[in-house]
């Protein structure tokens, strides 16, 4: 069973990064978010395809992935 519904990665969507499944917005964008200070509320508005439980299951994938998604953050960062 899935640990972390909702979030999926695949090779060939998004570079393979974790993304919230229906969506294609990767994880590491919502806790980048998250971290410049933008409020569930307004993840929620500005990603209209967004769910709150997408945004738990988010955030509990980045508590127990935060090396690798730190890692995609600073990746994007040196881009």
């Amino acid at each position: 069973m899935n640990a972390f519904p909702g979030i999926d990665s695949q090779p060939g969507i998004c570079g393979g990064v974790p993304c919230i499944v229906r969506t294609r917005i990767p994880v590491w964008v919502l806790e980048q978010s998250r971290r410049l200070g933008i409020s569930e509320q307004e993840l929620l508005v500005s990603y209209p395809s967004l769910r709150a439980e997408d945004l738990v299951n988010a955030w509990a994938f980045t508590r127990a992935h935060t090396a690798e998604i730190e890692a995609q953050i600073l990746t994007n960062e040196s881009s």
